[in-house]
C-alpha cells in the first residue's frame, strides 16, 4: 500500500510540497471516501437491478416512475428510510440493539479494502488477503445474533439462532472450496491470484482441474446461504418469523441489515471472480478495458445475475433440508475437490494432464446418467419432454 502512495503522491508532485505524514493522511481520507461512495454505491444500483431482473423474471414491470427507468427508486426509498423513526422496544437492550446493524455493516463492508479491481488498483495489497476477508466476515454472525437477543422478541431471536447455525455450518464447505484453488495457486494475496490467471481463459482456475470446477460450484452454493439468500433465506423467513433476527428494526437501522447483504453479495461473487474466475483478467486477450476494471465487474454482475435468477426460482428450503445440504452434501464434495485438487498440486504435468482427462471422463458420465435420470422421471420441461416423444 506504501508503493501505491508514494507513486501517487510523486505524480501529483507532493512529496517535495509537503511532509509524507500530510500527505498519507489526505490519500488516505481520498481512499476512505471512494470506498464509501462504492459502499453506497454497490447496494443502490444492486437493489435497482435486482429489482428489473426480478420483474423481467416474474414478467411484470418493475420500478420506473423515479427517475429514467426506475433508477433513482432506489435512492427515493433511502431517503424515505433516513426520514422514519428508528424504533427500540421498551424492552429490548438498548446497546446491543444499537450495534448490531453496525458491526453486520463493519463485517461486509471491512473485506471490500483487499478486493483487487484491477492491477495494482486496491485499497490494501494484504499478503493473507483471502484469510482477512473471511476473518473480517465472521462478524455478521455476532452481528446477527446479537440483534436478535437484543431485540427481547422470539421471533428476532430464532432468526438470529438459525443464522449462527447456518452461516456457521456453511462456512465449513465455502473454506474448503477455496482451499481447493489455493492448493494450485499457491499463494493468499488477492492480487497474486488474479495475476496469475492471466493469461487466457484456459488458464482461469475454475478450468484448470475438474475438481476446482466443482469447487467453484460449491463456493457459489455455500455462500448463497452465507449471505441468506434464497433458498437459504431462513433466518429471515417472513412466512415463519415475521422478518427473522431483524423484525424489531427500522428505519436506517433496518436499512443497514438491507445494504449489507447486498454489499456481501458482492464481496462473495468479487472474492469468486478473483479466486476462480482470473479476476480483471480479460475474457478476449488483448483487450484490457480500462486496465480490467469492466472485465472485473462484467464477471460480478454476471454472477450477481445468476444468484438474483436463482432467488425468483427455487423455492425456500426447510430447516432440516439446509443442514443436510450443508453438512451430508457440500462438506463432503468439497473434501473430494480438496482432496483432488491436492494430489493434482503434488503431480507433475504428466499426472496432472492424465487425472484431468480420467476425471473429466468421469463427470461428463456423471452429468449424462443424470440428465437420463431426469428425462426419464419426468424432471424436465414439457415442452422438451414432447419434442423428445416426437422425435
Amino acid at each position: 500500500m506504501r508503493n501505491i502512495y508514494d507513486a501517487i503522491l510523486e505524480a501529483g508532485g507532493l512529496t517535495a510540497a509537503m511532509p509524507d505524514w500530510i500527505g498519507y493522511t489526505i490519500l488516505t481520507l481520498v481512499f476512505a471516501l471512494v470506498l464509501a461512495l462504492v459502499g453506497a454505491a454497490v447496494p443502490i444500483i444492486m437493489v435497482w437491478g435486482e429489482r428489473k431482473v426480478s420483474a423481467d423474471i416474474q414478467d411484470r414491470i418493475g420500478p420506473n416512475r423515479v427517475g429514467k427507468w426506475g433508477v433513482l427508486q432506489t435512492i427515493a426509498d433511502a431517503l424515505k428510510l433516513l426520514t422514519k423513526e428508528n424504533v427500540t422496544p421498551d424492552r429490548a437492550d438498548g446497546v446491543l440493539h444499537l450495534f448490531a446493524p453496525i458491526f453486520v455493516f463493519v463485517g461486509v463492508f471491512a473485506p471490500m479494502v483487499a478486493i483487487p479491481w484491477a492491477a495494482g488498483i486496491a485499497i490494501a495489497d494484504l499478503n493473507v488477503g483471502l484469510v482477512y476477508i473471511f476473518s473480517v466476515a465472521s462478524f455478521t454472525v455476532i452481528a446477527m445474533i446479537m440483534a436478535g437477543w437484543a431485540s427481547n422478541n422470539k421471533w428476532s431471536l430464532l432468526g438470529g439462532m438459525r443464522a449462527a447455525a447456518q452461516i456457521i455450518s456453511y462456512e465449513i464447505p465455502n473454506g474448503l472450496a477455496i482451499l481447493a484453488a489455493l492448493v494450485l495457486l499457491g499463494t493468499l494475496n488477492m492480487n497474486e491470484i488474479a495475476e496469475s490467471q492471466s493469461g487466457g481463459v484456459w488458464t482461469w482456475v475454475v478450468f484448470r482441474s475438474p475438481f476446482t470446477f466443482l469447487a467453484f460450484f460449491l463456493y457459489l452454493t455455500s455462500s448463497l446461504a452465507e449471505a441468506n439468500r434464497t433458498p437459504f433465506d431462513l433466518p429471515e423467513a417472513e412466512s415463519e418469523l415475521v422478518s427473522g433476527y431483524h423484525t424489531e428494526y427500522s428505519g436506517m437501522r433496518w436499512a443497514m441489515f438491507m445494504m449489507s447483504e447486498y454489499i456481501e453479495m458482492f464481496v462473495i461473487n468479487a472474492v469468486a471472480v478473483t479466486v476462480f474466475l482470473g479476476g480483471w483478467a480479460s475474457v478476449v486477450p488483448g483487450v484490457p478495458f480500462l486496465g480490467g476494471v469492466l472485465w472485473f465487474v462484467a464477471k460480478v454482475a454476471v454472477l450477481m445475475y445468476v444468484g438474483i435468477w436463482l432467488r425468483f426460482t427455487l423455492p425456500r428450503l426447510r430447516v432440516d433440508q439446509l443442514m443436510y445440504t450443508g453438512w451430508k452434501v457440500l462438506i463432503p464434495l468439497a473434501f473430494v475437490a480438496l482432496i483432488g485438487a491436492s494430489c493434482q498440486a503434488v503431480m507433475g504435468h504428466t499426472g496432472q494432464f492424465a487425472m484431468n482427462v480420467i476425471t473429466w471422463a468421469i463427470f461428463a458420465a456423471f452429468v449424462a446418467w443424470v440428465v437420463r435420470r431426469a428425462v426419464a422421471t419426468g424432471h424436465v420441461p414439457r415442452a422438451r419432454r414432447r419434442a423428445a416423444a416426437v422425435q
